[in-house]
C-alpha cells in the first residue's frame, strides 16, 4: 500500500511538472515578443482601436497561473508592473485591439480611461447605460461606447503603454500619462506604475531642419551624463548637500537643465551619452523620455549618442534608438547598419534664410561601452576601423557640396568616451582636469582622421568631473584640434571630487567672422557666470591661446 501511494505521488508530481512546462512554453509562444521590439510598445500600428483593457497577474510557483494573452486579439505591454522586484509573481497590462474595419456591431471601443479606487464621476452626466464606467483590476475604469465612434480620433484610445515613477513623462505626440498610478497592490503603488494612453493614430514625426539664425548665430548646448533613473533617483555626491530635504536626482537635474534652456535658448542640444543610468533605470524608456522632454516642451531640436551606461537596463542600443528616432524634434538616427555601433551619423545645419547649403556639420559617433579585450586593453572600447572609414568617406563626399557655401563652413564632432589623446599633459588645456581620463587602452587614431578631415573640435562626456578643453597641434606646432569635455550635468551620476558643481558646456557660433566661443554654466553658486569662456575658432580656423589670426 505504501509503495502504491509513493508511486502515485511520483506520477502526480511528474504530471504537474509536465503541465507547468507546457504552460510556460505556451505562454512564451503566445506572449513573448521579438527581440527587436521587446521593451517598448508592440502595438504602434495604424488602424487599431482599443476595445478593452485589463491587468493579469501570475505566480512563479503556480503552474496554472499564466500571464499569456486571453486571445489573439489581445496585446500585452511587455513590462512587468513589479519591474521584476517581486520574484514570486508578475503582472502585466493587457489590452484588446482590433482594426477598425474588423469591428463587429456588438463591439465597443474605449473612449476614456481613468485610474481610481472609486468610480469616476461622469462630467457629462450621461445616463446611457452603455456608456457607464466599467471596472477593471488595478483601479482601471473604462468608458466604452458603440463602434459608431470608432473613427473619432479625438476620443478613441488606440494604444496603451506603461511608465514608472512619480516624475514619469511622455513626450510622444497624442500620448497622455495618467496622474494616478495603478492600484493593483502596494508594490505597483510604490513603483508608481502608470498607464499612458494614446488617442488617435500616430502620424510620422517630421524631423526639424536646424538653421543658422538671421543674426548669423547658432548655439549648441552639450548635455553629458544626465544619468536618469526609473523614478526620481537618489543624488550621488550632491553639492551643495540639501540639509532640509532628500536630494532627488532627476528632478534636480531637470530643474538645472530647464533653467539653462530658458536662459541660453540654444538652437540645438547634443545629448552626449549616458542619458540613461542603466543600473537604476529598470524601465529605460521612462528614463529616456525624461531626458528629451525639456527640449520637446520648448521645440528645440536635439541629437543623441549613447554612452556605456545607456544600454545596461532593459533596452539595448537598437531599441533605444528606435524610440529616439520616433520622438518629436529628434535628429537622432541609427546610421549605417554595416558599420560598428548604433548612432553613427551626421547633422547638417543649413545657412541663414532660405539657403539650402550646409553651414555647420556635426559628426556624432558611437564609442560603444567596455573593452572587448580586457586582458590586453583594460577599460573601455574604442572607435572601430569601420567607423573611421565611414567618417572619412562621409566627410570627403560632403566636402564638394560644403565648398559651395558662400561663407565659412565648419565641422565638429561629438563622442561619449574620450580619445586617448585627451591624456596628453604636454598640451595646453583650460578647465578642470580632476580625474584621470578613462580613454580606451587601444588607440585607433580617430584623432588623426578628425584633423585630416578639417574638424575644428571634438567634445565628449564620460568623465564627469573633467571639463577642460585641450589644444592639439600639428607637426608644425600649429593649432589643429580642440578636444573638450562637456562636464557631468546629472545628479544620478558621480561627482564627488573636490565639491564638484554640475555643469553644462555651450558652443556659440558667429558665422560672420567664422568664430566659435565655448564656455560652461554651473548649477549652483555664480549661476550667471560663463566659466572658462574662450574663443577656440576664428576665421574658420582652430585658434590657440594668444593667437591673433
Amino acid at each position: 500500500m505504501t509503495r502504491r501511494l509513493i508511486r502515485t505521488a511520483v506520477q502526480l508530481g511528474l504530471l504537474a511538472t509536465f503541465v507547468f512546462v507546457l504552460f510556460v512554453v505556451l505562454d512564451n509562444k503566445i506572449s513573448v515578443l521579438p527581440a527587436a521590439i521587446h521593451g517598448h510598445l508592440p502595438t504602434h500600428h495604424p488602424g487599431f482601436v482599443v476595445t478593452d483593457v485589463t491587468v493579469f497577474s501570475c505566480s512563479g510557483f503556480n503552474p496554472f497561473s499564466s500571464c499569456r494573452r486571453n486571445r489573439q486579439s489581445w496585446a500585452r505591454v511587455e513590462k512587468d508592473l513589479y519591474l521584476h522586484t517581486a520574484w514570486t509573481s508578475s503582472a502585466y497590462v493587457q489590452f484588446e485591439r482590433k482594426k477598425e474595419e474588423e469591428l463587429l456591431p456588438t463591439d465597443k471601443v474605449v473612449i476614456d480611461l481613468k485610474i481610481g479606487r472609486l468610480a469616476p464621476e461622469d462630467e457629462e452626466n450621461e445616463k446611457d447605460a452603455s456608456d457607464a464606467w466599467e471596472k477593471r483590476p488595478g483601479g482601471i475604469w473604462l468608458k466604452r461606447t458603440a463602434t459608431r465612434h470608432a473613427s473619432d480620433s479625438q476620443k478613441t484610445i488606440t494604444s496603451i503603454d506603461v511608465l514608472f515613477g512619480a516624475d514619469a513623462v511622455d513626450p510622444r505626440p497624442n500620448w497622455d500619462i495618467k496622474d494616478t498610478p495603478l492600484l493593483l497592490d502596494s508594490r505597483t503603488e510604490t513603483l508608481e506604475a502608470r498607464l499612458s494612453i494614446r488617442r488617435g493614430f500616430p502620424a510620422k514625426v517630421k524631423k526639424p531642419t536646424p538653421r543658422i539664425g538671421e543674426n548669423g548665430r547658432f548655439k549648441i548646448m552639450q548635455l553629458s551624463d544626465l544619468h536618469f533613473s526609473t523614478g526620481v533617483g537618489t543624488c550621488r555626491d550632491p553639492y551643495p548637500e540639501l540639509t532640509d530635504q532628500k536630494c532627488e536626482a532627476d528632478p534636480r537635474t531637470l530643474e538645472f537643465v530647464g533653467r539653462l534652456l530658458d536662459e541660453e535658448k540654444p538652437d540645438l542640444v547634443v545629448l552626449a551619452g549616458d542619458e540613461v543610468n542603466g543600473e537604476t533605470a529598470k524601465d529605460a524608456a521612462t528614463a529616456l523620455f525624461k531626458a528629451v522632454k525639456p527640449m520637446v516642451d520648448r521645440s528645440i531640436p536635439y541629437a543623441a549618442i549613447f554612452g556605456n551606461h545607456d544600454d545596461e537596463g532593459d533596452l539595448d542600443r537598437s531599441q533605444l534608438m528606435a524610440i529616439l528616432e520616433e520622438l518629436p524634434y529628434s535628429l537622432t538616427t541609427a546610421g549605417p547598419e554595416e558599420i560598428d555601433g548604433v548612432g553613427n551619423y551626421y547633422v547638417e545645419v543649413l545657412g541663414r534664410g532660405k539657403s539650402t547649403h550646409s553651414a555647420l556639420t556635426l559628426y556624432l559617433l558611437d564609442t560603444h561601452g567596455y573593452s572587448p579585450d580586457e586582458r590586453q586593453f583594460r577599460g573601455y572600447d574604442w572607435l572601430k576601423s569601420s567607423q573611421i572609414k565611414w567618417f572619412r568617406n562621409t566627410a570627403q563626399s560632403l566636402k564638394r557640396k560644403h565648398d559651395e557655401y558662400t561663407h565659412i563652413h565648419m565641422n565638429m564632432a561629438f563622442i561619449h568616451i574620450p580619445l586617448p589623446e585627451y591624456r596628453d599633459w604636454d598640451n595646453y588645456f583650460k578647465g578642470n582636469w580632476t580625474e584621470a581620463p578613462t580613454a580606451p587602452g587601444f588607440n585607433s587614431h580617430f584623432k588623426d582622421a578628425l584633423e585630416d578631415e578639417g574638424v575644428l573640435f571634438v567634445s565628449c562626456g564620460h568623465d564627469h568631473v573633467n571639463d577642460y578643453c585641450m589644444l592639439s597641434q600639428d607637426q608644425d606646432k600649429k593649432p589643429s584640434l580642440w578636444m573638450c569635455y562637456g562636464g557631468g550635468a546629472g545628479f544620478g551620476g558621480y561627482g564627488g571630487y573636490g565639491d564638484y558643481i554640475r555643469r553644462v558646456r555651450f558652443f556659440d557660433f558667429d558665422m560672420g567672422p567664422g568664430r566659435v566661443v565655448t564656455y560652461k554654466r554651473v548649477e549652483w553658486g555664480d549661476t550667471d557666470a560663463r566659466l572658462d569662456e574662450m574663443m577656440i575658432v576664428d576665421g574658420g580656423v582652430v585658434q590657440g591661446p594668444g593667437d591673433t589670426r
